[in-house]
């Protein structure tokens, strides 16, 4: 694992980022920077997209909705009207977050944050935190883009300058067991867990379950079922960001591969599917489409109608849910939850032998 100094991330900052030099200083020894990423991001992106282009179904890996452009405009979405999902779950970190913050009142740990993005929610915990909490409690961020994650970390510190930081520059479907040894809380927070298909997501979490003992817990986002016009107005919103959102991971591959997708030749797709209970969030084809990723080597055509999948999102039932926790062997100790079970926050520990 390669350290970052932090004050060599805002040299080349993304042009989206908004960052200058002088935003990197901090005092020494209160924020670290290490990197997982050992592979060539360019050539690991382009064998991704390769793969999923040139599947049954094209598609393409949501994970590269998300570079600094992608994370901004994802924060624009957790403050639209319609996307119940971030106000939901701050609600039910707001109103139990000293609960859950009690890990850290009985001995040193590390608060590790899965995906991280925004710092709004990890700032719900940290107020949680007692006297004795907070001087036992390490933030340790995990996210794919360093530009996010330097940005979310500078605006804790001001606002929490005693903390300390270890932000991991991580893809965490691949990079589990670069995860901090000793006593940790794993906060999976926001739907991420419902972007896996049902065998990816027990996978994932078998892997979290691998590098935890039982003195440790997680604390896992699931977005729970509901009225149908209530997902899908979450990703059709009225001021069309989630559609610029979606239509971003086109630009992030011509970006990063070289290609020449042009994003007005798509539309925005998103539906709710009550037979696999998940939403699905495509691109559709104004017309025919000829396309070139020169990085990946390949020519794509989609015809009129034709659509790219860019991401899932399930919704779950409480006997869903349970269904994968325990094919993962975790169990849940403490559910926590919104006056319409719309979303839930699950504490989850080993099961025992």
């Amino acid at each position: 694992m390669r350290k970052i100094n932090p004050q060599r991330v805002f040299d080349t900052p993304c042009k989206h980022s908004g960052l200058t030099r002088s935003d990197s200083f901090r005092p020494e020894g209160l924020l670290s920077v290490s990197t997982c990423m050992d592979t060539d991001f360019r050539q690991e992106m382009a064998e991704n997209v390769l793969s999923g282009m040139t599947g049954s179904v094209k598609s393409i890996p949501c994970k590269y909705l998300y570079d600094a452009y992608g994370s901004r405009l994802f924060d624009r979405i957790c403050t639209l009207p319609e996307y119940y999902p971030t106000r939901t779950e701050l609600e039910i970190l707001d109103r139990n977050a000293h609960l859950i913050m009690e890990f850290f009142t009985e001995g040193e740990g590390s608060l590790i944050e899965i995906g991280s993005g925004s710092d709004l929610k990890i700032r719900s915990l940290l107020k949680g935190l007692n006297r004795e909490g907070a001087r036992h409690v390490r933030y340790v961020p995990v996210d794919i883009c360093e530009t996010s994650l330097l940005r979310s970390a500078h605006r804790l510190l001001d606002d929490f300058p005693w903390l300390c930081i270890h932000a991991l520059v991580a893809d965490f479907t691949r990079h589990i067991n670069h995860l901090q040894d000793g006593r940790k809380l794993i906060a999976f927070l926001g739907g991420t867990f419902g972007n896996f298909t049902h065998e990816q997501g027990v996978a994932l979490l078998k892997g979290f379950a691998g590098i935890m003992s039982g003195r440790d817990r997680m604390l896992l986002g699931i977005d729970m079922l509901k009225p149908p016009g209530i997902i899908e107005a979450a990703y059709n919103d009225q001021s069309g960001v989630t559609a610029e959102f979606n239509r971003n991971i086109l630009r992030h591959v011509n970006h990063r591969l070289r290609a020449d997708f042009r994003l007005d030749d798509f539309e925005h797709l998103a539906f709710f599917d009550p037979d696999r209970e998940q939403v699905e969030m495509h691109l559709r084809a104004r017309s025919r489409i000829s396309a070139h990723i020169a990085e990946a080597g390949l020519c794509v055509s989609l015809e009129p109608g034709e659509t790219i999948l860019t991401e899932i999102s399930r919704k779950f039932s409480r006997m869903r849910a349970m269904d994968c926790f325990d094919q993962a062997g975790l169990v849940p100790v403490r559910w926590f939850t919104d006056a319409n079970a719309w979303f839930s926050l699950v504490e989850l520990a080993v099961r025992a032998g």
